[in-house]
């Protein structure tokens, strides 16, 4: 993965298990409070104060054990699930009337949050399980089943399930989200890779070829060697790296991508290391006797990465002209600085793509549009946009935004 790249992991569960913790202390000091204002309806409130306090201590000990699913184990649940049942069927022995008068038992609504619990850390079968045991546990408690007792018996045990299902469906979504983050990362560094492989290694591989293919004789094998790596690496970065579908463009092999990177002097170089980076300065080594370049009268400063990789695409761009334009094309680097965004457009009078060429590039897993110049302008927030016209040129925009900015000169010189 890229330096400072990374994929951001979420956990839909751990507001869930706050919510749990919150719950089981305002649901204690609830019961403790019904005890203390109901006191007088207990025959033998000892039993219910011990039992109580027994809850409130257990309640605040085991607070981390809520904290996560990892600490929430199997022998807590148990335990807790017991204590809970307990306190229900402790009730009939505190409160003499207790079967006969319907009644909210000794843990109250406390004992749903062991339910709760079962619920989120193992779904809607274990909250089903949990609950079946607490309804059973209030019928014995009543003695005899009455409406009201039915009635929260079935509530418990249908919410607990509910809730228990929609923790399974979330835990699935957030692994869903976590595979495509992941996949996501890997596919921009995949394409980061290629952009590379096609700025370096096949740029050699089809000069190689080309050089031994004019030479004759031995050079003239080792060019054709050349060529076949060239093909097997090409098939391998678009089946293997990159999807076919994202490479819609013809790549170029001249050199001028390579002195995107390399052209650029001692003083370029310390510049984009240590701040924002003058674009002029890495554009104007393309200027020559077929490159004309259009530049603003003042610095037009971008972050030392965003600049390199802009400057990238341009060489990208013109060698594409060199390839597929002719020697004889002439090619123009037009410089804009709008503040919020940076535009730089490229622009010859060769031939054009002719119809259909970018389909049959797509085809063949050429990358040079496609990584080297839509690639690098996407990894920025920007864009990249073609037009051709067949006997008419071809002009490429490439527009990188940033930050407010003040008001830049727009007047241009040439060189």
């Amino acid at each position: 993965m890229a330096k400072g790249e990374r994929v951001v992991r979420m956990s839909v569960e751990q507001p869930l298990w706050r919510a749990l913790g919150g719950y089981r202390v305002l649901t204690m000091v609830y019961a403790v409070l019904l005890f203390v204002l109901e006191r007088g309806r207990f025959e033998r409130p000892w039993v219910a104060a011990s039992f109580l306090a027994v809850l409130a201590v257990w309640t605040l000990v085991t607070l981390p054990k809520v904290a996560n699913a990892v600490s929430c184990t199997k022998r807590f649940l148990g335990v807790d699930l017991t204590i809970g049942l307990t306190g229900i069927l402790l009730t009939p022995f505190a409160d003499l009337q207790a079967r006969s008068v319907d009644g909210l038992t000794l843990p109250s609504i406390w004992v749903a949050g062991s339910v709760l619990a079962f619920a989120v850390k193992g779904g809607w079968r274990w909250a089903a399980f949990a609950s079946t045991f607490v309804g059973a546990a209030n019928l014995i408690e009543r003695g005899h089943p009455t409406l009201d007792t039915v009635h929260n018996v079935l509530l418990v045990w249908v919410a607990s399930i509910a809730i228990g299902y929609v923790v399974e469906v979330a835990r699935a979504s957030e692994r869903t989200l976590a595979r495509a983050l992941e996949i996501e990362a890997a596919t921009r560094e995949r394409e980061r890779l290629a952009r590379d492989i096609h700025d370096s290694v096949l740029q050699v591989l089809a000069m190689v070829q080309r050089r031994g293919t004019a030479l004759g004789g031995e050079a003239a094998e080792l060019g054709r060697l050349a060529g076949e790596q060239e093909i097997a690496l090409r098939t391998l970065v678009s089946s293997g790296l990159v999807p076919v579908s994202r490479l819609p463009e013809d790549a170029g092999r001249g050199e001028a991508v390579r002195g995107a990177d390399d052209t650029t002097g001692p003083a370029e170089g310390a510049q984009a290391g240590s701040g924002p980076c003058d674009l002029r300065t890495l554009l104007a080594p393309y200027a020559g006797s077929r490159v004309t370049f259009s530049e603003p009268g003042a610095p037009v400063v971008l972050e030392p990465a965003a600049a390199r990789e802009l400057a990238a695409a341009v060489g990208a761009a013109l060698d594409n002209v060199n390839r597929h334009a002719g020697e004889d094309a002439r090619a123009w680097i037009l410089v804009e600085d709008w503040g919020r965004e940076v535009i730089v457009t490229v622009r010859d009078d060769g031939p054009g793509i002719p119809d259909g060429r970018l389909a049959q590039a797509e085809g063949e897993g050429r990358l040079g549009v496609a990584l080297s110049i839509r690639g690098r302008l996407r990894d920025l927030g920007g864009t990249a946009e073609l037009v051709s016209v067949p006997g008419q040129g071809t002009e490429v925009e490439l527009k990188v935004p940033r930050g407010p900015a003040e008001p830049r000169g727009r007047g241009k010189t040439e060189r």
